[in-house]
């Protein structure tokens, strides 16, 4: 393998190799190195949630835009998934239901307007149009809520091999088991980094690492506002009464979410009791204590049929958070560095639009698909949190 590149990024996971793709499609040739393997760490513990309400415009936006890939994936990276095993992104579309705390009903009306607005399909729902959506629910404590019919979720797994395959067909390259030990640095220019399995050069580096970031930001003389959180997921047999589906939700009365999953399976995570600042190498083969009969409770106090489920696994993962919980994507430090990560547990449906982003950034000189500027990784710095205009309250807590 050669040692040099057009483009370096740090990190294997949805944003590494959406990005590659994106470089890849204009030209540039790109290096992704990843410590482990491809979607091993915040990638594979990743819900797969697709869906686009967000209380901050550039968010939505970015989920819009995202969205046409998911919905048309093999014509947007120009393969047959027939031929090719692995050029899907497992999408299902379930239909997404946003529930709210209570009294965030006006935010909602106005966060939908603003989803209508950009194009996004987006209805405002009562409690009898849920039960006619999902008859198992108990919705007895909604007024109001938000539904996207076109929205489901994804596989992350596949989605990230299926990006990295794409962008290899166009030169891009992965490598594997090889860990970045420092960032080189000349005459306030990055040059390449220096790895486990020796040097590479190229003009430009992007620190896509995940809940790594920070660490190796400090590796290019950069301090990022980010930190290590985690979360936990189980996996529920749902019994067969509940049908062979269910939309997805985020439940932010109940802090939870939760989605179907293949083979008669229901994904459920929680929105609390998600700790900061723990090592990213930690244990993630099982949930932390607690969190089984916390989701256990809250899922059949939204579905009481779950009462008849099992258990069918729980694991953990780790991602980068800000303090605003939004992502920090841009150019920051010495000329040639990028950052895009702190995308604070909901980066995976966000990350072909912002892998088009900053491929824009870095060959145009600004992104045109969606205004990023306001994920500047320096509003920290200025003081300058992002929140949206009719915010709910954050979304972990």
């Amino acid at each position: 393998m050669t040692n040099t590149a057009d483009v370096i990024i740090i990190g294997g996971g949805i944003h590494g190799a959406s990005t590659a793709f994106h470089l890849s499609e204009r030209g540039l040739n790109s290096l992704v190195i990843e410590k482990n393997t491809l979607a091993s760490a915040a990638t594979g513990r990743s819900s797969g949630l697709v869906r686009m309400h967000y209380d901050l415009e550039p968010e939505s936006r970015l989920a819009w835009e995202s969205f046409q890939y998911f919905r048309n994936w093999e014509e947007m990276l120009g393969f047959d998934s027939s031929s090719s095993p692995s050029a899907g992104c497992g999408f299902t579309r379930t239909g997404f239901i946003q529930i709210v705390t209570p009294g965030y009903e006006e935010q909602l009306i106005a966060n939908v307007a603003m989803h209508q607005r950009i194009g996004i399909p987006s209805l405002l729902v009562n409690a009898d149009d849920i039960r006619r959506l999902a008859p198992f629910f108990s919705v007895e404590d909604v007024d109001l809520a938000a539904y996207e019919p076109e929205s489901g979720y994804a596989d992350p797994g596949a989605t990230t091999t299926s990006l990295m395959d794409a962008a290899r067909r166009r030169g891009a390259r992965l490598l594997q088991g090889c860990t970045v030990t420092a960032i080189l640095v000349k005459s306030g220019k990055v040059g390449g980094v220096s790895t486990s399995q020796g040097d590479f050069f190229a003009p430009i580096v992007i620190n896509a690492s995940g809940p790594w970031a920070a660490g190796v930001a400090r590796m290019a003389g950069v301090d990022l506002s980010i930190d290590t959180w985690r979360h936990d997921t189980m996996f529920i047999n749902r019994p067969k009464a509940l049908g062979p589906s269910h939309p997805t939700v985020i439940d932010n009365a109940n802090a939870m979410y939760f989605r179907p999953e293949t083979g008669g399976l229901t994904l459920v995570g929680l929105e609390d009791h998600n700790p900061l600042g723990q090592s990213p190498e930690g244990y993630t083969d099982r949930a932390q204590p607690g969190f089984l009969e916390r989701a256990i409770d809250r899922i059949c106090k939204r579905i009481p049929v779950m009462e008849q489920a099992s258990l069918h696994n729980a694991h953990g993962g780790y991602d980068g958070i800000t303090p605003d919980q939004r992502a920090t994507i841009g150019q920051i430090g010495p000329d040639g560095f990028y950052v895009q990560c702190g995308f604070s547990g909901t980066g995976f449906k966000i990350a072909p639009a912002v892998g088009a982003c900053v491929a824009e950034m870095i060959v145009e000189g600004a992104a045109k698909t969606v205004d990023i500027t306001p994920f500047d990784p320096r509003r920290f710095e200025r003081g300058d949190l992002l929140k949206g205009q009719h915010a709910y309250e954050n979304i972990w807590r």
